[in-house]
């Protein structure tokens, strides 16, 4: 323990506090490497708020009536971190939130960044580039890590070892050599902006894992995978069209962490890179990248990146570590939470495939402002047939649809929240689909049609995936309809809100023909199938939905004729 004093106050009195940047509702603790500014911004941003400043180094040598430098050499570092901890713990239990500056090695302490985050204050990392450094430490000869060393290795060397720790902070924010008022205006903003991201739990008896949504995810990756992968080797898949937007700041993210890339695969966009010669070509780089069981498969993109990146995942050397960033709105909702992977055939779509659940999920919602509006529509659709699922939550799709697909931040991170939470429920009981009834076949609603209609269309990109599931919507609840188990009114009113959000509807608005019987024989090969019956998902009302065996051949034909089908 260190030498108990009476400890100063160290407090900045504002002359003047801004009213334009509004005050955190707790503390902040400030951290980073030797001269990054924690102190200087942090003194400034406790005035601009009228609050107090500390100091830990100044605290503690308060407390110890020694310098920090002595208290190292007398007693070691491993005796000063305990000190530490308890000083910011201390300082963080205050009644009267503070700005904190930290050491540049306390955050590197997993027990003081557990008790920042036990305290419940916001932690922000200054980040500065090494050059920036170099700089402001340069002729501190008062710190005795750089007396008599090279500054620059020194540097080099705890930026290594710390920034895999600072990477956990809540808030990131790039210090350059700018004025300092400019970065405290930044800070202050970053700040009082951060949302700390929703978390849900899928809790499988084995392999549960968390799905972490929210704005800025993404440059959260690698803090996030450190806390749950053993090994700190990755490999990357994604397509031409997402790592062009996305793959830069995973980067940042993932070396900040302490990860190595291995490899980077980029697969063409689009439904038809799902085959098997894609999957062998990337099974082949994942090999070629020295797998071992601790690297780990990060999938970057939408549906199909994901389903292909965890069925190679599932495959090579019987199953690695899978981590998704879904970057599609389709993909946040539905297809990267669950643990189906797969790839296409000609006979039919995701045919083969293996359960392989992920480590973890990081949905940044922020990325889907890099969506075309197409890409966003298409992602609906899902959201809609959880809607339908679930009950209330159709409500609010009717009511928040046009909003979200205009790009409403709020409304499209409610639609992953709820979605996530409904999927994740359905997964927790019947991870593997093997209910006879209910469980995740359900989740096929409008799926059996819309499947059908995708592998007439080859997979070349003329139907995406979503956009046939909203003309599969429409097709189930009539057929539910016309067998008398939903009222007569939901057919039109299922296919009035998908319209009203931009999706196609019915068959008939699609530019080309199809046949009723190949679309048949389709949905007969389809893996819901049961001994080549069809087997569909049928709606009494948005919240009660079933399985359903029973429907005839001449039913289907009727429907399908009335849709514009081809016999």
């Amino acid at each position: 323990m260190l030498p108990s004093r009476t400890v100063s106050r160290n407090l900045v009195q504002p002359e003047t506090a801004s009213t334009h940047t509004p005050r955190p509702k707790g503390s902040v603790v400030l951290v980073g490497m030797p001269g990054a500014g924690k102190s200087s911004i942090g003194r400034r941003l406790a005035a601009r708020w009228g609050m107090p400043f500390r100091d830990a180094d100044s605290e503690i040598e308060a407390a110890a009536g020694i310098p920090v430098a002595e208290i190292f050499s007398r007693y070691g570092e491993a005796h000063f971190r305990e000190g530490e901890r308890r000083v910011i713990a201390r300082l963080l239990a205050s009644a009267e939130p503070v700005v904190l500056a930290t050491g540049g090695g306390a955050f590197a302490d997993p027990r003081t960044r557990q008790a920042v985050r036990d305290s419940g204050a916001t932690s922000v990392w200054l980040k500065c580039r090494l050059s920036t450094l170099m700089r402001r430490v340069a002729g501190r000869e008062h710190r005795p890590m750089f007396v008599n060393t090279d500054p620059r290795e020194v540097l080099e060397r705890l930026m290594a070892a710390r920034h895999p720790a600072y990477a956990e902070a809540d808030v990131t924010l790039f210090c350059s050599d700018e004025h300092p008022e400019v970065t405290t205006r930044r800070a202050a903003d970053a700040i009082t902006g951060h949302r700390p991201p929703e978390r849900l739990r899928v809790a499988l008896s084995r392999n549960a894992y968390d799905i972490v949504i929210g704005e800025g995810v993404l440059r959260r990756a690698g803090a996030e995978m450190a806390q749950r992968l053993e090994g700190r080797r990755v490999v990357i898949v994604s397509d031409q069209s997402v790592a062009a937007l996305h793959l830069p700041a995973l980067r940042e993210s993932l070396a900040d962490a302490g990860f190595a890339v291995a490899a980077e695969i980029l697969v063409p966009p689009g439904e038809a890179s799902k085959s098997f010669a894609q999957f062998e070509r990337v099974v082949d780089q994942i090999l070629s990248a020295r797998a071992d069981r601790r690297l780990a498969v990060l999938a970057l993109g939408g549906g199909v990146v994901g389903d292909l990146a965890g069925y190679c995942a599932a495959s090579v050397l019987r199953g690695l570590p899978f981590v998704q960033c879904p970057t599609t709105l389709l993909a946040q909702v539905d297809s990267s939470v669950g643990g189906k992977t797969g790839i296409n055939t000609a006979q039919g779509k995701n045919l083969v495939g293996a359960f392989h659940q992920p480590r973890l999920v990081l949905a940044d919602t922020a990325v889907l402002r890099t969506l075309p509006a197409r890409e966003l529509r298409a992602g609906w659709a899902e959201v809609a047939k959880h809607g339908l699922l679930q009950g209330p939550l159709w409500d609010w799709c009717e009511a928040e649809g046009p909003n979200a697909m205009r790009g409403d931040p709020a409304a499209l991170a409610h639609a992953v929240l709820e979605s996530c939470r409904l999927k994740s429920a359905v997964v927790t009981e019947d991870e593997f689909e093997t209910k006879a009834e209910g469980g995740r076949a359900l989740l096929n609603l409008g799926h059996t049609f819309g499947h059908a209609l995708e592998a007439e269309c080859g997979y070349s990109g003329q139907l995406l995936h979503g956009e046939a599931v909203a003309i599969g919507l429409g097709l189930a609840v009539e057929l539910s309809a016309r067998l008398g188990l939903c009222s007569q009114e939901m057919p039109g009113r299922v296919r009035e809100h998908l319209r009203e959000v931009g999706l196609p509807v019915r068959i008939a608005d699609l530019p080309r023909a199809f046949s009723i019987g190949r679309l048949i024989a389709r949905m007969r090969a389809d893996k819901k199938a049961r001994d080549g019956a069809m087997r569909f998902v049928l709606l009494r009302a948005p919240g009660d939905v079933f399985t359903e065996s029973g429907v005839t051949e001449d039913m289907v034909r009727a429907l399908l004729t009335e849709e514009g089908c081809l016999p």
